[in-house]
């Protein structure tokens, strides 16, 4: 449903230029060798990889601009650090010096009071989720560009990272029938072994699910931001395209830094979950799972 619900109101001009000169090569590869391989997946649920994706194989959209977009995601976020960190100073810090320490002490005391003060080791893969995707949020409040977390193709991936990631933790700290048992909840007497069953398969459902919550989530918020500008802003042209687009980039800022924060923060709360301090003693029993769940 979300699939075919998204869409672009327009191509980015730099998806145009890599299609007319990248394109054709590229759709020979995809018809050649991945297009077989889908059709015959989708084939399975009655459908196609055409429907399923919402664009038809061309050398015009060979290239999706959501894989463009969120490339040049990932190179901002690398150059916005470079630049923000400059030259690094004790005495006389500059203004983006300021700025990424505030960043870091936001994103680090956050983990420490998810997670607890040995969660430090896991901040390298949350403050990447962190800057990628807000960048990846505001990159749609500029001229040229589009917000690659306006598709679902990019949020599901970024969630499914997540789970990946707070699964690996889980089994590397606690070992895999640890990790799977966790899911059991706290240790109970023998005699509600049924009810521990049920905990069981409810959290493991939730578990499985997470990474679907956790994309639709941001994907929905970041789709019907961009939907709610450009019909808000041609209910009324050319009135309407003066004074309105400055107040809904504010609130467009707003659910960026928003959406941000909500997924580097469930993020936190599944390490959290799995993850113990090194002294920890766990044949007391499990932890419960936190409330807030996908």
């Amino acid at each position: 449903m979300f699939l075919l619900a998204e869409g672009a109101e327009h191509t980015p001009l730099i998806v145009e230029f890599l299609n007319h000169y990248l394109g054709e090569p590229v759709y020979r590869f995809q018809l050649a060798y991945t297009k077989p391989l889908w059709d015959k997946f989708f084939g399975y649920f009655g459908t196609k990889p055409e429907v399923v994706f919402n664009a038809p194989y061309s050398p015009e959209t060979a290239i999706p601009w959501y894989t463009v977009m969120f490339v040049i995601a990932c190179i901002l976020s690398v150059f916005v650090i470079y630049l923000l960190k400059g030259k690094l100073s004790e005495g006389d810090p500059g203004g983006g010096q300021l700025t990424l320490e505030a960043g870091y002490l936001a994103v680090r005391d956050l983990l420490e009071s998810v997670v607890g003060s040995h969660g430090q080791k896991y901040f390298p893969v949350v403050a990447t989720f962190a800057v990628l995707i807000l960048i990846s949020n505001l990159m749609g409040q500029f001229p040229l560009f589009m917000s690659p977390t306006a598709s679902v193709n990019v949020t599901y991936a970024l969630g499914l990272s997540s789970f990946i990631y707070y699964n690996y933790v889980g089994i590397r700290e606690n070992g895999v029938l640890r990790h799977v048992g966790h899911l059991a909840g706290p240790k109970l007497p023998w005699f509600l072994f049924i009810i521990t069953v049920l905990i069981f398969c409810i959290e493991l459902i939730s578990n499985f699910f997470r990474p679907f919550t956790l994309g639709v989530r941001l994907f929905a918020n970041m789709f019907s931001d961009e939907k709610v500008f450009v019909e808000i802003t041609n209910i009324y042209p050319p009135i309407t395209h003066f004074i309105l687009p400055l107040v809904l980039t504010g609130l467009g800022v707003f659910v960026a830094f928003v959406q941000t924060l909500v997924f580097t923060l469930l993020s936190m709360i599944y390490i959290g979950e799995v993850s113990h301090p090194p002294h920890d003693d766990h044949e007391e029993g499990h932890a419960e799972p936190a409330a807030a769940h996908a």
